[in-house]
């Protein structure tokens, strides 16, 4: 996994298009050039937060962890032809695999680094360093 993500721009990836900050994430997405998929379980945005807008697709399901049969269905329908997607999950580990299956069913795919909670500090809590929420962009709790 990289970390800090701060300024830095895309950077090509192996098996999808790349890995891109939260920042540039948010710019294209409001710019209209990609769609925000949100790739974390119902349970996570129900009871982590979730960012307002985004297209909730989770790739794998709450409880058990078990892969969502209806992911490639969902991603085509949000994903028009032209359109890249940004993947965010908690960590950056989920969107990359979801990333890769984007790829492979020939949408242009990138995932948002350190994803939406961050890294663990040390005290092994997320949140505090890095991530979409910590960063202050868009995000809203129920």
């Amino acid at each position: 996994m990289r970390h800090d993500a701060g300024g830095e721009g895309p950077r090509p990836a192996q098996g999808y298009a790349g890995d891109v900050p939260p920042q540039l994430a948010l710019q294209w997405w409001q710019a209209g050039d990609a769609v925000l998929i949100d790739v974390r379980t119902d349970a996570e945005r129900e009871w982590v937060g979730f960012v307002p807008g985004a297209v909730p697709l989770a790739w794998k399901q709450w409880p058990g962890m078990a892969m969502n049969p209806a992911f490639d269905e969902g991603l085509k329908a949000a994903v028009p032809a032209g359109k890249k997607a940004v993947l965010l999950c908690r960590s950056g580990v989920r969107s990359i695999a979801a990333a890769k299956r984007a790829t492979e069913l020939g949408i242009e795919a990138w995932n948002i680094l350190e994803g939406f909670e961050g890294d663990p500090d040390e005290s092994g809590h997320r949140g505090r360093k890095g991530g979409w929420r910590q960063r202050g962009l868009p995000w809203r709790q129920n």
